[in-house]
């Protein structure tokens, strides 16, 4: 990857400038391709995710420093700085692969981190009392986080086959594989994370054109199915508890509570970088509730930009498909963006008290290895899914003037 950079950057032998739109290399088009703009909100979300780390890294390496363990104050900053290092590359690289490569990458990862799925109930690692790690020590990492931009594209490559075979059945299949895939997240438990791969379900099936019956019977299964898990999974009942009767009885409404309280304390415009206390009180202040912790530093303000900018977007991605024709890529690319879309509005949810807690990340701005290398990835294929030749819609006998005779 560096070497391409390196080469693509060096000054040519006429004097001429790289990426010019005469530049036909692969690094060329690719620059001409891309959606610039996208690629730069990302890089400002990265950015914001920085600085918020920075704020919350004190209270989360106090919390977590004890016994013969000793965190500097800025040791999640330092360490998610790596992970950037590392997410970055991965990003640009996937951007770069051509459609139909970008498909068949995700088919097979969506096969090997479903594998790695069925893997982490029985060697994984319970952190926080639950089991959703696999692997040992720094090379940790969560197979459900790699798992959904990489399945989202595999339902939709499955429902674009219609296109080809009306008799296929690509809905009951589709159904069976995320519910399959729910049931292994909520062994973990996962009841985060199973939403947001049942929400994206639906909403591929909505825009494959579904009827609106078939899609009323599964909003009424939904239903019965969270009240099922209301009385049958305990994770479920906790939750749901603590979100519609905080305060009453024996409901454990901390977390949720600090966080608000949290987000509030600093008013319109924070208390200043650095000057925030009550992050000290949040149980996860780089990543469940990094939102409230940049809501007392920089103010009630600052969270309505980002919240704007996560909607900028969503909006930017599904515009962009307004005149898209090909169904498989109509459906991927409204997949990945409304899950990250979808994350990023229940942790804020979440951090405004608007949604049960659920132990979910926002998106590039949260603390995380696994969060922010699969979500490069999501973003990658986004990017490489959104990629449009500038020349392609220009008339072939359409001839720019000079200006000269």
């Amino acid at each position: 990857m560096i070497a391409p950079l390196k080469q693509a950057l060096a000054p040519r032998k006429d004097g001429s400038a790289k990426f010019g739109r005469s530049d036909r290399s692969a690094l060329g088009r690719w620059f001409w391709e891309i959606d610039r703009v996208l690629l730069l909100l990302v890089a400002v979300l990265i950015s914001i995710g920085l600085v918020a780390v920075a704020a919350a890294s004190p209270a989360a390496a106090s919390r977590y420093s004890g016994g013969s363990v000793s965190f500097a104050p800025l040791h999640y900053f330092y360490r998610q700085m790596m992970w950037i290092v590392v997410a970055v590359p991965v990003m640009l690289g996937v951007s770069m692969l051509p459609k139909d490569n970008a498909r068949r990458l995700c088919l097979v990862g969506a096969a090997f981190f479903t594998l790695l799925l069925v893997l982490v109930p029985i060697v994984g690692t319970e952190v926080n009392g639950a089991r959703r790690w696999i692997g040992v020590g720094f090379a940790q990492f969560q197979p459900s986080e790699f798992l959904k931009p990489m399945f989202i594209v595999s339902l939709a490559w499955i429902l674009s086959l219609k296109d080809q075979d009306e008799n296929l059945p690509v809905v009951p299949l589709t159904g069976v594989l995320t519910a399959l895939v729910a049931l292994l997240l909520m062994r973990q438990p996962n009841f985060g994370e199973t939403i947001i791969f049942g929400a994206a379900w639906v909403m591929l099936l909505t825009l494959a054109g579904a009827p609106m019956r078939f899609l009323v019977v599964i909003g009424l299964a939904a239903v019965a199915a969270i009240v099922l898990a209301y009385f049958f999974y305990p994770v479920a009942t906790v939750r749901i508890d603590a979100f519609l009767f905080g305060g009453m009885g024996d409901t454990d409404t901390y977390q949720t509570d600090s966080a608000l309280r949290t987000l509030t304390a600093g008013g319109m415009f924070g208390v200043g970088p650095g000057a925030g206390t009550r992050k000290f009180h949040l149980p996860e202040p780089h990543t469940d509730y990094i939102f409230s912790v940049i809501g007392e530093e920089f103010g009630l303000v600052a969270c309505l930009a980002i919240a704007i900018l996560y909607l900028v977007i969503v909006a930017r991605v599904l515009i962009k498909l307004l005149d898209e024709e090909d169904s498989f890529l109509v459906l991927a690319t409204a997949g990945l963006v409304c899950q990250f879309g979808l994350q990023a509005l229940i942790n804020m949810a979440v951090n405004v008290q608007l949604a049960p807690s659920k132990g979910m990340t926002l998106p590039f701005i949260s603390y995380g290895g696994s969060s922010m290398v699969a979500l490069s990835i999501g973003m990658g294929l986004l990017l490489a899914f959104t990629r449009r030749n500038p020349y392609l819609h220009r008339s072939p006998y359409v001839v720019k003037w000079s200006g000269r005779p």
